[in-house]
């Protein structure tokens, strides 16, 4: 479409461009709420009598209105404030239920302000899941009342290290400065509304037993050596240091989900699951006796059974449990939804064990990879993800039959923030590939690349206006 740049581009379009409409950005459009669509889907009409967008739900409605506001925005108004738009028929709706980003504030700290300008760039790009990652082993972000140290020890690290930290690597050097913050449960319903009326679900991640570091420094009777008492990690990688597998950390564990659940009403609660080692348990009396107490043959299958006694609490609540890939490996409930993070053929995996599945692999859309040359980027992990090669992601693999892709519901970015010390860092690794996932995540028809740029171009001046930062394009 001539000098209109909606993104992601709307799965079915026509215009007459000989014929512009005088629209009125302030919202003379007419808008409902219609039966005969589906919950998904929405349409938009501009003719001569005006603009009409209807919708089969409400949240279809917001959609509709976003891309609305695409067309308006995409022409300069004359001086009686209006503009001109072409008479246009579009017929649209998502090809996947899960457009995500996950967002890490666990390993630096994002200030509530932002997160809300997060949820403003989602809107923009018709996403619809916050995934939010508030616990891991250097930092603990969400206020838990029955365990006040979570937050009052686990939310602070005294350094972080400084540079890449590698496989190898044995000594560190730190900033030297104190890290930290939290969000209350205030900040957290905010943020939960304020995603609700875009739209958007926030989904929790409280991750573990792996990735507790944080948690086992503010108690540290939930570790397998409680005489030793931990900080919160100051270096970046995987920390040995996971949850005991004691009655009384199960219970921790399950007070810590009610009150989570309190806060966020999201269908969907992430367990983690990724990255824990064993080492500890191979070692620990007590983690010992309870593998032969199960009558387990490994020390490893002591993941699949504390998950399981945790997980009770969100069946309790009728919520889906949501973990990374390796949850398939340990026996997880069949109704839990997979993260397939580490390749493409993990997600062929899960669903083929019957997993619905999200696909976010770390060759394609893990975000804190470098967008250019290292030698010129910010530093980052490692590893390389242009733009281009977002645009061309595949979020179902080939060779899937129907009922097995059927069960890829979706597909989201991932926001490590181990290298992203701030919200301008942030921005940056974020925009504008997420502007070329959003395409893949809405079904957008792929055209190619050139066209995308034609578009994306002139859809960063919307970015900017939100104030959040973006790569420039090369």
């Amino acid at each position: 479409m001539p000098d209109i740049a909606i993104v992601p581009a709307p799965r079915e379009l026509t215009v007459n461009d000989a014929r512009w409409i005088s629209a009125d950005p302030a919202g003379e459009a007419i808008r409902d709420v219609v039966e005969n669509l589906g919950a998904t889907e929405y349409r938009i009409d501009v003719t001569p009598d005006g603009a009409r967008l209807t919708a089969g739900s409400e949240e279809a409605l917001q959609h509709a209105e976003t891309t609305y506001g695409q067309l308006l925005d995409a022409v300069e108004p004359a001086e009686d404030g209006k503009v001109s738009v072409p008479a246009v028929h579009i017929a649209d709706s998502p090809q996947f239920a899960w457009r995500g980003v996950m967002l890490d504030v666990a390993r630096h700290f994002m200030p509530k302000d932002f997160v809300l300008k997060v949820l403003d760039v989602l809107a923009l790009h018709r996403m619809n899941v916050l995934h939010f990652h508030l616990t891991d082993d250097q930092g603990w972000r969400v206020e838990i009342e029955a365990y006040p140290k979570l937050t009052e020890v686990g939310a602070w690290r005294n350094e972080s290290m400084v540079g890449r930290m590698t496989h190898e690597q044995s000594e560190f050097t730190y900033d030297g400065k104190r890290h930290g913050g939290f969000y209350t449960k205030t900040d957290l319903r905010e943020i939960v509304e304020y995603a609700a009326e875009r739209g958007i679900t926030v989904v929790p991640e409280i991750d573990l037993p792996g990735h507790m570091q944080a948690a086992i420094a503010a108690y540290p009777e939930l570790g397998n050596f409680p005489q030793h008492q931990l900080g919160v990690r100051q270096e970046w990688g995987i920390s040995d240091d996971v949850l005991n597998v004691n009655d009384e950390t199960v219970e921790f564990v399950r007070t810590v989900l009610r009150e989570v659940l309190d806060i966020f009403p999201s269908p969907y609660v992430h367990l983690g699951g990724d990255e824990c080692p064993s080492v500890q348990w191979h070692l620990a009396e007590k983690a010992q006796k309870r593998q032969a107490d199960l009558g387990l043959e490994h020390a490893e299958q002591l993941q699949g059974w504390f998950t399981a006694q945790v997980a009770i609490v969100l069946e309790e609540a009728g919520r889906r449990l949501v973990g990374w890939d390796e949850m398939v490996d340990t026996d997880c409930p069949k109704d839990a939804v997979i993260m397939a993070w580490r390749s493409a053929e993990r997600g062929e995996i899960a669903v083929k064990a019957g997993h619905q599945t999200v696909m976010t692999p770390s060759e394609s859309v893990y975000f804190d990879y470098y967008q250019g040359d290292p030698a010129t980027e910010p530093l980052a992990i490692g590893n390389f993800i242009p733009l281009e090669k977002v645009y061309d992601f595949e979020v179902i693999p080939a060779g899937l039959s129907d009922d097995e892709a059927a069960l890829i519901i979706g597909t989201q970015c991932n926001v490590w923030t181990e290298y992203m010390p701030d919200e301008q860092q942030v921005g940056y690794m974020l925009l504008p590939r997420l502007s070329a996932l959003a395409e893949r995540a809405w079904g957008s028809p792929k055209v190619s690349y050139d066209e995308f740029l034609t578009r994306l171009r002139p859809h960063l001046a919307r970015i900017e206006a939100l104030g959040v930062n973006y790569r420039p394009l090369d």
